[in-house]
């Protein structure tokens, strides 16, 4: 008996280096950025403390009412009830899974102290006061983990990752607060994107050919990099940061009927997937190239069309509108099949409907200039139906974008860092090098009212 005891501390002290060394290996292995920047594990990471406080006894008089999570939105019951079966111009195709309640649930967080960072998201002054994410009618309290006190908890990460891994994540975003199960949204549009009395589409596809840089030679002329976040290009194929009237109208073109214009937007990206995770922008994620494109030229008021002259530059949206406020915000997200709720958060859509950007450009020419000092001022947007005094009504470009998402509050738009990828961020950029014939052609298919 007496050997067996030093050989029972020699045994239990190499226990106690090999339990060590795994531990010090587990604890090095830090998530990738975008992995554990994931809005969705944000979520998921508040249910587990919330989980792992249930269990402490100390804490049992502060846990929430269970009633609470029983009450729901019977007119957002009907609303749900009576649009599964809408349909719109894209049918209900998609693939993208139903979210899971527990990464949409914003109410329970909102009662508890935060364990991620959290923020109020910058919306559009339009934005319909009914996507309050405390009226939640399909949230389902028994898929909750934290309401199941039968549950082990999840361990918790140790204060230092889990501090650091939140302080990288509050520089990044986007937010659970930043999604909304577009189920929840009050029906606020007529619904059908693309239809217009007389409307021109130009048929430009969906960046197969993988065109993509981080310029805008609009707003920032001659700058490498000038956009801070990565553009999807359609049309012309040499758009750069270089480019000018003349390499445009030399150049080649992805639309048929000879369109050289060029169409551009910010790239939205899968956040579940560790790519471009050195970014110095934040822009990580995979990108996700559209499952369509859609450039109708149509009539936003009550005039005849005039031809936009050649090379004239267009913007829509706010890139930094989550700091600049919502003067200039035109973010419109929606998914198929719900096209009758658009909301300026990125939406939660349900299996097989996809996500829709809907990017509405101005269409009141001030007749003379083809740019100016804010890119804005020489083309506005018309008023209750009718351009301003002194402007002249040209085709308004609408751009609707659709994707295939990850599930969950998991995908979100390429920005400049400052902006969180604020999804009321979206914007799009256009110049005109269509042929002159062929702008005559959409001028007269829309003010015949034919569809071309």
């Amino acid at each position: 008996m007496s050997r067996s005891k030093p050989v029972a501390a020699v045994v239990s002290a190499l226990a106690l280096v090999a339990g060590g060394l795994v531990s010090a290996a587990v604890i090095g292995v830090v998530p990738a950025r975008a992995d554990h920047c994931d809005p969705a594990e944000q979520g998921r990471q508040q249910s587990q403390n919330r989980q792992a406080d249930q269990q402490n006894p100390d804490d049992q008089n502060q846990q929430d009412n269970p009633q609470l999570d029983q009450q729901g939105d019977p007119q957002g019951n009907q609303d749900q009830q009576g649009n599964q079966d809408q349909q719109d111009d894209f049918g209900a195709g998609g693939g993208i899974l139903s979210p899971d309640p527990e990464q949409a649930d914003s109410r329970t967080r909102s009662r508890e102290p935060s364990r991620a960072p959290t923020r109020t998201p910058s919306q559009n002054p339009s934005q319909n006061p009914s996507q309050d994410p405390s009226q939640d009618p399909s949230q389902d309290p028994s898929q909750d983990p934290s309401q199941d006190p039968s549950q082990d908890p999840s361990p918790s990460p140790s204060p230092s990752d889990s501090e650091s891994a939140e302080e990288e994540c509050a520089d990044l975003g986007p937010f659970v607060e930043d999604f909304i199960d577009i189920r929840r949204v009050r029906p606020n549009s007529r619904g059908n994107l693309l239809q217009a009395r007389g409307s021109f589409v130009s048929a430009c596809g969906t960046n197969g050919n993988g065109h993509n840089n981080p310029d805008n030679f609009i707003v920032a002329p001659g700058v490498s990099n000038g956009a801070h976040h990565l553009h999807d290009y359609v049309g012309n194929l040499s758009t750069d940061a270089f480019s000018t009237d003349q390499s445009l109208a030399a150049a080649g073109t992805t639309c048929r009927l000879g369109d050289k214009s060029t169409y551009f937007w910010p790239v939205l990206r899968d956040r579940k997937v560790d790519d471009n995770s050195s970014d110095p922008d934040g822009n990580v994620g995979r990108v996700l190239r559209p499952r369509s494109v859609t450039l109708q030229f149509r009539s936003a008021s009550n005039s005849r069309v005039i031809a936009m002259p050649r090379f004239l530059r267009l913007i829509t949206g706010d890139a930094k509108a989550a700091t600049n406020g919502g003067a200039n915000a035109r973010a419109q997200w929606t998914c198929t099949g719900f096209t009758n709720r658009i909301t300026t958060q990125y939406p939660l859509c349900p299996r097989f409907s996809q996500v829709v950007r809907v990017l509405d450009f101005p269409s009141c020419w001030d007749g003379q200039n083809t740019d100016s000092a804010n890119h804005r001022t020489h083309v506005v947007f018309p008023s209750q139906g009718r351009c301003p005094q002194g402007t002249r009504a040209v085709p308004q470009l609408r751009m609707v974008l659709t994707y295939t998402v990850p599930q969950g509050a998991s995908y979100a738009l390429d920005a400049f860092p400052e902006q969180k990828h604020n999804p009321v961020t979206d914007h799009a950029d256009f110049a005109n090098v269509m042929p002159d014939r062929l702008m005559a052609f959409a001028v007269n298919c829309i003010n015949r009212g034919r569809r071309c």
